[in-house]
Formats: structure tokens, C-alpha cells, sequence
């Protein structure tokens, strides 16, 4: 028994693409082209009607791209992660470091003459 094709198989009616009739007319567009400092050219399309950003993230690096094409933003400098020994070296002097830690050591050396060791 041979299988007989269906050539609307898994298609309803109605299910193509819809037309410009169906959906309305398209907003009217302007296209702007936005420049990175790694050379790429990102195209974004906006209404006639927005604010044109001066600025938009480059979709293939993530740098800052700006519409002039000859001066393009430079790349954000990024700082290193810093240690919570660098956040303290910020806050203190080597001579404030060197009296907190003789008055701990101290407190220290005075807790065991007495014998009040906390744990």
C-alpha cells in the first residue's frame, strides 16, 4: 500500500508570510552608522522621528562607536581587580599600617600576661 504525499502537510491555512496590506505600513527609517575604534562599522536603524544616540556599544567588540568615522571614541580604560590589600593600602600610610599593628600586638602580648586569651 503505497503512502499518498500531502503537500500542505503540517501548514494551515492562512500561515504564510503576511504582506504590507495586512500589517500596515512601515514607520518611515533612517539608517546611521556608528564607528569604533577597532575599525568596525555597525549600521543601526532608527525612526525618522528619535534621538539619534552619539554614542552606541559596537555589537562585534563592545567598545564605545560614535558616528564620526574619522575620530572614533577611544576604549575605556579598564582597571585591574584590586585585592582588599590594595583597598587597605589605599586607606593607610606604611607608618599607620606599622601603629595599628604595634597597638594589636601589644593588646595581644597583655591578653597572654594575664592569661585572658579570647577564642
Amino acid at each position: 500500500m503505497a503512502q499518498g504525499g500531502n503537500a500542505i502537510r503540517g501548514s494551515r491555512v492562512g500561515a504564510g508570510p503576511m504582506g504590507e496590506a495586512e500589517r500596515g505600513e512601515a514607520a518611515p527609517r533612517q539608517s546611521v552608522a556608528y564607528y569604533c575604534s577597532h575599525d568596525h562599522r555597525s549600521v543601526v536603524t532608527f525612526s525618522v522621528e528619535a534621538a539619534i544616540p552619539d554614542s552606541w556599544d559596537c555589537p562585534k567588540c563592545g567598545l564605545p562607536a560614535s558616528v564620526d568615522s574619522e575620530n572614533p571614541p577611544p576604549a575605556p580604560k579598564i582597571e585591574p581587580y584590586k585585592t582588599h590589600l590594595a583597598y587597605v593600602k589605599e586607606r593607610r600610610s606604611d607608618a599607620e599600617a606599622a601603629d595599628i599593628l604595634d597597638e594589636a600586638l601589644e593588646l595581644l602580648r597583655s591578653r597572654r600576661k594575664s592569661g585572658d586569651l579570647i577564642f
